[in-house]
Order: C-alpha cells, then sequence, then structure tokens
C-alpha cells in the first residue's frame, strides 16, 4: 500500500481530488477545448437484434473521427449505455470493429453482445486505427504505426501528448453518446482491454458522468514498471511527459473514480502491469473508497496464470459486471 498525503479525510481527500485533476490534465499538454461534436451518420444497417450506425464527427483538432453506434431493438429508453474502447496489439486496422468482429481469445464480438443484451453501445477509432491509419502529418504515405510515432512526434512539437489526444476524443465520445436520447446518462459503462483499458482507466477518472469502469489486462503502476525495465511493454502512447516527476502514478488516477463503481480485471502473470504494482494501487485506491462509505464499489478479480490476454472468463465477468450494474434491477 502507497500512504498518500489526503488519503484519510474525505474532507482532505476531495480538495486533493481537485488537485490531482488539475494536474494530469496540464500533464495531458495544451489540449484543445472539450465540446459535443454533431456526428454525421451513415445510412443504418439492420443486424440481429439492433441497428448499426457508422457516424463520423470532426474533432476540431485538424481530425475527423469515425465510430459505429449500436442501438439495440425493443429499447426501452432511457436505456443503460456503454463506451467501448479497442485494443492496441499492433491491429491498427481493427479499431472500432472488435465491437463487430469475433474475439480470437474469447470468441465474442463485445459490442455485439452487448447490444443483444439491451446497452446501446459506442466506440469509436483512436487515432492510428481503423479509418485514421493514415491521419498523420504524411497522410497516405505512412499507415498504423508509422501514423502513431509520427503523431507522437508532432503533437510534442505542438505542447500536447498523443496520450492527451486520444482521451480527448474519448471525452468528446462520450458527449456524443450521452448526448443521444437513448441513452440512461445515470448508467454509462466505460470498458476496454490493453490500450481500451487505460482509455477506461483515465476517461472515468477525468470525468464524474463514467457510473461504472472496467479496465481489463492493463492496470499498470508507472514505477514498478520501469523497475522491472518492461518499459517495451507499452508503445509510445502510452508514456505522458512528468508523470513520476509529479508525484503521480496509477494508484492515485484509479482512486479518481471513487466513489462510482470500478472492477478491475487483470492476469496475474500479466508483464504489462507487474502484480505487486496491482496490488499497491488497490490497497491505497481502496482507503479512498472507504472514506466514501463505498468498499463494495471497487472489485478487483485477478485470473491465475493468465498474462497479457482478454480470456472467455474476463469477456464473461466484463458482461455479467454490466449487466449486474447497469441492467433491469440493478444495484
Amino acid at each position: 500500500m502507497i500512504d498518500l498525503p489526503g488519503f484519510h479525510d474525505l474532507t482532505a481527500w476531495q480538495i486533493e481530488r481537485l488537485e490531482l485533476r488539475r494536474r494530469l490534465w496540464a500533464l495531458l499538454g495544451d489540449l484543445p477545448p472539450l465540446f459535443t461534436p454533431t456526428p454525421t451518420f451513415d445510412p443504418a444497417a439492420r443486424h440481429s437484434g439492433f441497428t448499426l450506425h457508422h457516424f463520423s464527427f470532426d474533432n476540431e483538432a485538424g481530425a475527423i473521427v469515425y465510430g459505429y453506434l449500436l442501438i439495440p431493438d425493443d429499447l426501452r429508453q432511457p436505456a443503460p449505455a456503454v463506451l467501448y474502447h479497442h485494443v492496441h496489439g499492433g491491429k491498427y486496422d481493427w479499431g472500432k470493429e472488435q465491437l463487430l468482429t469475433l474475439h480470437p481469445t474469447h470468441g465474442r464480438a463485445d459490442g455485439v453482445e452487448l447490444a443483444q443484451r439491451g446497452f446501446v453501445v459506442l466506440g469509436i477509432d483512436a487515432y492510428c486505427f481503423g479509418e485514421r491509419t493514415s491521419q498523420g502529418p504524411a497522410g497516405a504515405r505512412e499507415t498504423g504505426r508509422e501514423t502513431e510515432y509520427a503523431l507522437a512526434k508532432q503533437f510534442l512539437w505542438q505542447g500536447k501528448s498523443r496520450w492527451g489526444m486520444m482521451v480527448r476524443d474519448d471525452l468528446l465520445a462520450l458527449n456524443v453518446l450521452l448526448a443521444r436520447p437513448e441513452v440512461d446518462p445515470a448508467r454509462v459503462a466505460a470498458t476496454g482491454m490493453s490500450l481500451g483499458g487505460s482509455r477506461t482507466t483515465w476517461l472515468s477518472a477525468l470525468d464524474d458522468r463514467v457510473a461504472l469502469t472496467i479496465p481489463v489486462s492493463q492496470m499498470t503502476r508507472y514505477a514498478d514498471l520501469l523497475a522491472d525495465g518492461e518499459l517495451n511493454r507499452h508503445s509510445i502512447y502510452y508514456y505522458v511527459p512528468g508523470m513520476l516527476k509529479a508525484g503521480i502514478d496509477m494508484e492515485q488516477i484509479v482512486a479518481l473514480t471513487a466513489p462510482r463503481a470500478q472492477v478491475i480485471l487483470s492476469g496475474d502473470s500479466d508483464p504489462s502491469s507487474p502484480m505487486r504494482g496491482i496490488t499497491a494501487i488497490t490497497q491505497t485506491a481502496e482507503q479512498v473508497y472507504h472514506l466514501y462509505g463505498a468498499a463494495d464499489r471497487l472489485q478487483v478479480k485477478i485470473y491465475p496464470g493468465v498474462e497479457h490476454a482478454y480470456t472467455r472468463a474476463m469477456h464473461d465477468d466484463m458482461a455479467a459486471v454490466v449487466q449486474t450494474w447497469l441492467g433491469p434491477g440493478a444495484r
């Protein structure tokens, strides 16, 4: 457990919380202002149990963002919703297609399954993925990994960060989702695996409108990853200038979601998320949840023998958690 100032008194923590958020925003760089985009929608396509909408919006930072919106059939409005964040894994052509594609490990299409369970689901292509693989300074001359590294360099020159710009797009996507008339704004979850798990954790730390947070196979304490010499386990997107110098690590970021529900799913053999770091993160964040009298709203499930993966058991637990916390008769 990491003993930090402000973690022992609720009033002190609430003051610390505001300061932590301010510092996180500053570390992310000189980002353009947030707003609620007005998406452009292509003709809808009917699928089994839901309607698929392909949309795009201008992020007002020089890029068009592409996404999918899945609306369940026979929807009872207002309905719960899930903001789904895709993986990295070098799958630059995948992006939002993860919503519709059978996963090679757990065998399910996450977006399809959640929509068929009655949840509105939205997911976007992050920078360099899906329809944005050539959305960098070289345009069509570069794709995927080359675009990713070029954008990281460009954003640093501009006083921004690649991670900050990705998180900003996710916040814009959250604004789009919450603006939908079908969605109950009090019942919105965020989830994703690996890169998607980090996007989920940061989004929830920075925005209180996320009611349920489920990061999968991504709970990395930065100082422990550095001590293990495993920095290449994560791509260039992951590294925010000044984080450790500012004294901020994952335990503070996780704690910022309190007292909202947060369920962390991770393997005990994942070199991207050293187990001693997960233990320190959760034990420290538990202090803050206890201050709110919400200890049951922070849950951690560790899967023995699982490395950096999204197993069928993890998938089933993710879906069950969304159903339990946001579905009919939810807590």
